[in-house]
């Protein structure tokens, strides 16, 4: 479990975690255990860290700041996707996962202006993919997790789905991104010919830094003539 927190001037970031701690009541989201473990807290560290654990998402807070370029301000995170946490604090949300190759550049600008225009009440749901050498649901590069090449064989690759969830924090103007993992054996790929075919065109269709940047360049030829068979 990493848990982050930034500075940021003329944000008060005790009132950006409240607010996420009253949405996590309101829908119930956090066990009576958890929620006095969240009463007790004396710092919005401790605090964090016990909505983290009362939470089975991950999630990041995020802001705008005085240019309104919404950044990553605090959150907890559990199971990271090889990146970490502490790294991107501070960061615009566009750069959380890194330079994504030709999504940056060309539409850093509208994920900013959506994310301000989000309205409350509603959540703005999205699915992030990719291929794994390992079921372990922590990824942090710090633990150097084996990656995919030509020598991977299917039964060691797990499809890797994050459900991601963005949600207005109005009172704050802040913005709660959740973060929840499901891990599936790319052998339940071959039970569903429309998945398997999709897949194969995903990964046939796909630029080189893109599957640079998704760990999969090395295994992609390997894996396209498995699907094929």
């Amino acid at each position: 479990m990493t848990i982050g927190w930034a500075d940021a001037p003329g944000v008060t970031l005790d009132a950006l975690l409240e607010e996420a701690i009253d949405l996590a009541r309101e829908a119930k989201t956090v066990t009576p255990d958890h929620t006095l473990g969240l009463d007790g807290a004396v710092d919005s560290f401790q605090r964090c860290l016990g909505l983290g654990m009362g939470w089975e998402p991950d999630f990041l807070l995020l802001r705008a700041d005085r240019a309104m370029a919404i950044r990553l301000l605090g959150g907890c995170v559990c199971f990271p996707s090889y990146w970490s946490l502490r790294e991107k604090m501070g960061l615009p949300i566009e750069n959380i996962h890194g330079v994504v190759p030709g999504l940056n550049p060309a539409l850093g600008n509208q994920i900013q202006g959506f994310l301000a225009k989000l309205r409350p009440g509603v959540a703005w749901l999205r699915a992030n993919w990719g291929l794994s050498r390992s079921p372990e649901l922590n990824q942090h590069p710090e633990r150097k997790p084996s990656r995919l090449d030509a020598t991977t064989s299917p039964g060691e690759i797990w499809i890797r789905v994050e459900h991601q969830a963005l949600v207005a924090l109005p009172r704050t103007g802040g913005v709660l991104f959740g973060i929840r993992l499901a891990l599936h054996p790319l052998a339940e790929v071959q039970r569903d010919p429309q998945v398997a075919r999709a897949l194969k065109q995903a990964l046939k269709t796909m630029p080189e830094s893109m599957a640079e940047y998704k760990g999969l360049a090395r295994a992609r030829a390997h894996l396209i003539s498995w699907l094929e068979r």
